[in-house]
C-alpha cells in the first residue's frame, strides 16, 4: 500500500480543524443563549451564529473541493504508473513480406529473429532485442528477391533464367548440362558424288606418300573421270587428290561453334581423337568427361594412422585433429572430429566463459563454384535456453567469402557468397551461443575447412 501524500493529509487536518471550530462555537453560543434576558437578544445571537456557521460551511466546502482534486490527481498518477508497469513491453513487430518471425515474447531483454522464404534474402536486422527504453534495436528487415543469376552460373555463352530458389540455363548451340558445361558431340560425314548408273572400273594409280597422319585415297574411274575418297577422319589434301590428311578434331571443335570435344584436354590421333584428364581423375565411360579418383577409399594415399584421409577433387589431404589449448579450460577428444571441455570448477568463471565444444569438418569443392550456396548447417539437437545466436568468426578473408544466416529457430547455415578460384584452402568458424535471459549457457564452435580444387569439374 502506497503512503498518503503529505499535502492530502494537510487538507484533511485543516478540514477537521474548521469543522471542530464550528461545533465548539455553536455549543458556546447555545450556552450563552440560555442566559439571554429577552427574545430580541436571542434573535441577535442566532443571527451571529448563522453567519458564523455559513462562513465555516463555505470554508469546509472549499477544503473539500481542494481535497477531492488532490485525490483525483493521485488516482490518475497511480493509474498511469500501473499501466506503465503492466505494459513494459516493446511494440509488436510484424513478419516481413515473403518471410517469417521467430519469437513471441516482446518483453525487455527478449530477442526476435527474422527469416526469408526460399528465393529471398534478408535486408536489415536478422535479430532485434527489446531494450529498457521499450524500443527495438536494429532496423525492421525486408525480404528481397534473390537473383540466382547474379553470379553468372551458366557457362559457354549460356543464358541464365532466374527462378524461385533456383535457376536454369538455356545453353548455346553445341553445349548441354545443368550449367552448359558439357559440349555436344557433332559428327561429320564426307560424301563424294558419283554418277548414277555409271559403270565403276577399278584402276591402279600411283602410290602416295603414306604415314600415321597421311594415307592414300581410294580412287575409281567412272567413264573416264577419276573420283577419290578418304577414310573417316581424313580429308583430301589440297590439289593432291591421291593423298588423305588427318583431320585435327581437337582444333576444329575448339574453334568451332560447337565448342570443345573434351571436358579437360583433347588429344588428336590418326583418324580421330581421345580425351585425357589431369592427375587424380579418370576418363568416364562416355570418353569425354572426367571423374575424381577417391584416393581415400582406394587406399591410394600416404596418410599415417594418427591422420584422417580427406578426399578432394583431384587429390587428397591428410588431416589431424588436435584439441585446442585455451587458458582456464581443458579439452578432451570425444570423437575423431569433436573436442569437449571438461567440467569447470564452480568458482572458475573464466572457465565457464570458454567454448563448450569444438567440431571439425572438411569439405571438397570445385573451383569457381556458383554462389550463393549453402555449404554447411549448424543445428541444436535440444535447446536449453530461450535464445540461440549464430555468429561467423574469423578475419576478413572468411567474411569475404562467407556469411551466416538462420534457416529456422534452431539452425544456422554457412553461405558461400562469392565464387572461389582454386586451388586454395578456405577456413570458417561458426559459433552457436545458447542464452537464457541474456545469460550465456554455452558456446559451441564449428570449424569448417574447404579444399578448393584447381578445376571446375
Amino acid at each position: 500500500m502506497q503512503p498518503i501524500d503529505p499535502e492530502v493529509l494537510g487538507y484533511i487536518a485543516i478540514l477537521l480543524k474548521i469543522c471542530n471550530t464550528a461545533v465548539l462555537n455553536f455549543a458556546y453560543c447555545s450556552a450563552l443563549c440560555q442566559d439571554c434576558p429577552n427574545r430580541q437578544e436571542i434573535q441577535g445571537m442566532l443571527k451571529q451564529v448563522q453567519k458564523l456557521l455559513s462562513a465555516h460551511e463555505a470554508s469546509c466546502l472549499q477544503s473539500l473541493r481542494n481535497l477531492r482534486k488532490k485525490i483525483n490527481l493521485l488516482q490518475s498518477g497511480t493509474g498511469k504508473q500501473t499501466a506503465k508497469s503492466t505494459n513494459s513491453t516493446c511494440p509488436k513487430l510484424d513478419a516481413p513480406i515473403n518471410g517469417r518471425k521467430l519469437g513471441k515474447s516482446h518483453g525487455v531483454g527478449h530477442e526476435v529473429h527474422f527469416l526469408c522464404d526460399p528465393g529471398y534474402e534478408i535486408v536489415g536486422s536478422e535479430s532485434r532485442v527489446c531494450q529498457e527504453s521499450l524500443t527495438w534495436t536494429g532496423q525492421q528487415p525486408t525480404c528481397r528477391d534473390f537473383n540466382e543469376c547474379a553470379s553468372s552460373p551458366c557457362l559457354n555463352g549460356g543464358t541464365c533464367v532466374d527462378e524461385v530458389n533456383q535457376f536454369s540455363c538455356v545453353c548455346a548451340k553445341g553445349w548441354a548440362g545443368e550449367t552448359c558445361q558439357s559440349p555436344v558431340p557433332t559428327f561429320f560425314i564426307t560424301t563424294t558424288n558419283t554418277s548414277a548408273g555409271s559403270t565403276l572400273a577399278a584402276s591402279t594409280l600411283p602410290a602416295a606418300t603414306t604415314g600415321a597422319y597421311v594415307r592414300p585415297s581410294r580412287c575409281t574411274i567412272v567413264q573416264g573421270t577419276t573420283h577419290c575418297t578418304c577414310e573417316p577422319g581424313y580429308t583430301i589434301s589440297g590439289r593432291d587428290s591421291y593423298s588423305c590428311t588427318d583431320i585435327d578434331e581437337c582444333e576444329l571443335f575448339h574453334n568451332g561453334p560447337a565448342g570443345k570435344l573434351c571436358l579437360h584436354k583433347c588429344v588428336n590421333t590418326p583418324g580421330g581423337y581421345r580425351c585425357s584428364c589431369p592427375a587424380g581423375y579418370n576418363v568416364t565411360r562416355d570418353g569425354r568427361s572426367c571423374k575424381d579418383i577417391d584416393e581415400c577409399a582406394t587406399r591410394q594415399n600416404n596418410c599415417t594412422n594418427d591422420q584422417m584421409c580427406v578426399n578432394t577433387y583431384g587429390g587428397f589431404q591428410c588431416v589431424r585433429v588436435d584439441c585446442p589449448k585455451i587458458p582456464h579450460a581443458t579439452y578432451v577428444k570425444t570423437s575423431p572430429m569433436r573436442c569437449e571441455r571438461t567440467p569447470c570448477p564452480l568458482d572458475n568463471k573464466a572457465c565457464s566463459q570458454t567454448p563448450t565444444s569444438f567440431s571439425y569438418h572438411y569439405l571438397a569443392v570445385v573451383s569457381n563454384l556458383s554462389a550463393p550456396r549453402v555449404m554447411f548447417r549448424v543445428s541444436a539437437l535440444r535447446q536449453l535456453g530461450d535464445t540461440l545466436r549464430f555468429t561467423l568468426l574469423g578475419g576478413r578473408q572468411a567474411r569475404r567469402h562467407f556469411t551466416v544466416q538462420r534457416s529456422d529457430r534452431q539452425t544456422g547455415q554457412l553461405m558461400l557468397v562469392s565464387p572461389v578460384q582454386g586451388p586454395t584452402t578456405l577456413e570458417a568458424e561458426v559459433e552457436m551461443s545458447e542464452l537464457e535471459r541474456r545469460v550465456q549457457l554455452g558456446r559451441y564452435i564449428t570449424k569448417i575447412t574447404m579444399f578448393v580444387s584447381q578445376y571446375e569439374f
